[in-house]
């Protein structure tokens, strides 16, 4: 009555990708064919429970054997129909070609291009995946996470190991082919004027040239603390001939002295004379890169002259492996500026996504987005997987590696049918020799 399972053959069923062998099959199917015997085994026990019965009323039994013969027969009736209802699911019950049964095999396409839709349509919704990612609380974890130094270092290293891989494969006479052709048009092709003039502007809105100024006298004011001899002798170098040395020398010492002082008082004053000259000087510059075309031409011809020289190209491949090498020093070691600057505000933004309610709200809200968005376009290549994979099964062998998975709780709907059949049968008996 019932068929045995297929034995195991091969990995993969030859033109599909349905898999034979896998490592619970063993416990799958002895776990099928214990239910399987035991489902059996109570048909037979009702069975053999109904021809007694009947037996023994049919020759003078107790009025009770009739009560006990109905009741195994409905029981023999229900597990025949249920058997045949569970059978009929994967395969002809007894081989009989019955209109409508071994479902599963006749239908498996439709059955995965069913399952295809409902889980587009039930599970890849967008509303359904907002909700999901809403309860997961991305920023909280990962915040938490990332906010361990060790994890934010393993984050750091992997990109870095990722960043230093890909540097060193580069192909230099590529990269400078690629500036050649494509980035040095560009440069060329745009003029310089303009953009020069709003950069420097922008310096000076920030005030970012005052350091430079700093760095310059400072620089100014160290060389000359050293170098006080060096300085006089320029002085004195650049005296008449028919001067006395005597006052020369005294000239020298005093440019000297005021030359510091007049270092120091520019040092130590934002609002110097000389700084404001200087702040003028560049802002007229700058405005007169934006709105002057005579500057502009001029501009454009030095860059044009700068562009069109040979050593430009040997300069390229000169920053390039100059800043290659800087960029595999930076990442390659642990111990770098730049990785470990980079570990410590990694960890710090994720204490911020953590602690943070609003930044949190932020991410989790990118991220909801981010998974809806995806969902909404790619939802129905996603469960196009289903539909098609199903389609590439073998019939048969799905039939079988279905029955394997799901074939085991089936059999509780034949026990299920053989006694709930049993107390209909006796519960319709009863009430027919109580009314008839």
């Amino acid at each position: 009555m019932d068929d045995a399972v297929a034995p195991e053959g091969a990995t993969y069923e030859r033109g599909t990708a349905f898999p034979r062998g896998t490592a619970d099959e063993p416990g799958l199917r002895q776990g099928l064919r214990r239910m399987r015997l035991i489902a059996t085994g109570l048909l037979a026990v009702v069975v053999t429970v109904y021809l007694a019965a009947q037996g023994w009323r049919s020759h003078g039994g107790p009025a009770w054997a009739g009560y006990v013969a109905a009741a195994a027969e409905a029981g023999v009736v229900g597990a025949l129909a249920d058997w045949f209802a569970v059978t009929a699911l994967f395969r002809h019950p007894l081989g009989l070609p019955i209109p409508h049964t071994a479902i599963i095999p006749h239908r498996k396409d439709a059955l995965g291009r069913g399952l295809e839709n409902f889980v587009s349509t039930h599970f890849l919704a967008e509303d359904v995946i907002r909700e999901k990612i809403d309860g997961i609380g991305v920023a909280r974890r990962v915040g938490t996470w990332l906010g361990e130094p060790a994890h934010a270092e393993r984050v750091t290293t992997e990109v870095a190991e990722r960043l230093s891989a890909a540097i060193a494969g580069m192909n230099d006479d590529l990269v400078g082919e690629i500036v050649e052709k494509a980035v040095l048009p560009r440069i060329v092709e745009r003029p310089w004027a303009g953009v020069l003039g709003t950069a420097l502007q922008r310096v000076l809105d920030d005030r970012l040239h005052h350091r430079l100024v700093d760095v310059l006298v400072a620089e100014i004011q160290d060389w000359l603390v050293r170098n006080p001899e060096t300085f006089t002798r320029l002085v004195r170098d650049q005296a008449p001939a028919w001067t006395p040395q005597w006052l020369d020398e005294a000239v020298s010492a005093k440019a000297y002295d005021k030359a510091l002082e007049a270092l120091a008082d520019l040092r130590a004053d934002p609002d110097h004379r000389i700084r404001q000259t200087i702040d003028r000087f560049l802002g007229d510059f700058a405005g007169r890169l934006r709105t002057d075309p005579c500057l502009g031409e001029q501009v454009e011809q030095i860059k044009q002259r700068l562009l069109g020289h040979p050593e430009v190209g040997r300069a390229v491949s000169a920053i390039w492996a100059t800043t290659r090498t800087i960029l595999l020093d930076l990442t390659t070691d642990p111990q770098s500026t730049v990785r470990v600057r980079a570990s410590s505000e990694l960890a710090a933004f994720g204490q911020r996504m953590a602690t943070d309610t609003v930044l949190a709200a932020t991410v989790d809200q990118g991220a909801a987005d981010l998974a809806t968005r995806a969902v909404g376009r790619y939802k129905g290549d996603i469960a196009a997987i289903i539909g098609d994979t199903v389609a590439s099964w073998e019939p048969a062998e799905t039939s079988r590696r279905i029955e394997l998975h799901v074939g085991r709780d089936l059999q509780f709907i034949r026990i299920n049918g053989t006694v709930v059949g049993a107390l209909v049968g006796l519960l319709i008996h009863t009430v027919t020799e109580l009314v008839f």
